[in-house]
């Protein structure tokens, strides 16, 4: 992803912000409380005649307005099936909108805390919403959005990381064996599980992107919404040893079966994935490093001890990897 300006959000002041939900005909009561994302700008604005709405100004550059739309209207459609989503708001019959240079989308405001994903009726029932996504996610693909795979995932963060010289020198050389190790090892656990059919997925739904109420779950951010395999939705469900997270596998896919089939074989893809995510986010927070929220927030990112750690955890998931599929298929 070409990001051209590096401090995108330099113009996107709290009066700019209120001025672009006020444009679309709301009226902003003054009150504003921006929450937490890097990737884009996200705010809770107050309005003075209904309830405050969610408005999300997405990093320029990042997106085309096909893709968003895309975005918008796979959410959408889950909505439409009472699917727990939080959907984007039609406002003059557009979902998404734009102001001074800036795209945004407003949402309506859903609250809900962290599931207890140790509880192993709550992954089940989670796994039951994931399944009626993924439902909907096979019915036709997604043309503007990209899939997920080893060359994104992989291939271009390691390439990034070593072109920009973000690896200390002392440590090129371990970095540089053992992501090539990495990587050869998801390559031959993709060999192993085959032809896997890719579907449109939510693709980051990690703990933060789940919100639990008395009624269930509801999913939030499909910023990151994208083609590829089923498993993607379910292992980041998963933690803890081995044996555990046989368990919660199990219960994620009790749920998820009643209303989709799972492939079995893209058992094989859970530990490839989980490396693959580990590259893609050094090289996510080095490519950012210019926006000002970034140092802020990752102030721990980029020194010794972080690569030092960063390789140990490389070496552990090559380990993972040679362990085999957690049902050892």
């Amino acid at each position: 992803m070409n990001i051209a300006n590096p401090t995108p959000y330099a113009d996107l002041g709290p009066d700019r912000v209120l001025d672009a939900v006020e444009h679309l005909g709301l009226r902003p009561d003054g009150r504003l409380l921006a929450l937490n994302s890097y990737e884009n700008r996200v705010y809770q604005i107050g309005l003075e005649d209904d309830a405050p709405v969610i408005a999300k100004f997405y990093r320029p550059g990042r997106w085309s307005d096909a893709a968003i739309r895309e975005e918008h209207a796979f959410v959408l459609a889950l909505a439409e099936l009472e699917i727990p989503v939080v959907a984007p708001l039609r406002i003059c019959g557009e979902t998404l909108h734009s102001f001074a240079g800036y795209r945004f989308s407003l949402m309506p405001r859903r609250g809900g805390r962290h599931p207890e994903l140790g509880d192993l009726d709550v992954l089940e029932w989670i796994g039951r919403f994931i399944g009626r996504i993924h439902a909907v996610g096979t019915v036709e693909p997604f043309r503007h959005r990209p899939t997920l795979d080893i060359a994104h995932l992989g291939v271009e963060s390691r390439d990034y990381l070593l072109a920009h010289q973000w690896i200390p020198d002392e440590l090129l050389p371990a970095y540089t064996s053992v992501v090539d190790q990495a990587l050869r090892g998801a390559r031959d656990y993709y060999v192993r599980a085959g032809s896997i059919r890719d579907i449109r997925l939510h693709g980051d739904c990690h703990l933060g992107n789940l919100l639990w109420t008395d009624a269930g779950p509801h999913f939030v951010d499909f910023d990151d919404a994208c083609q590829g395999p089923a498993v993607q939705d379910l292992w980041m469900l998963l933690s803890g040893e081995r044996e555990e997270m046989r368990r919660q596998l199990a219960a994620v896919l009790a749920g998820y079966e009643d209303f989709q089939e799972f492939n079995p074989r893209e058992l094989h893809l859970i530990e490839a994935l989980r490396t693959l995510r580990l590259i893609h986010h050094a090289a996510w927070i080095a490519r950012r490093w210019s926006d000002p929220a970034f140092p802020s927030a990752f102030t721990w990112f980029g020194d010794r001890h972080y690569w030092q750690n960063h390789i140990l955890q490389l070496r552990e998931q090559i380990a993972a990897m040679e362990a085999g599929p957690l049902h050892g298929l």
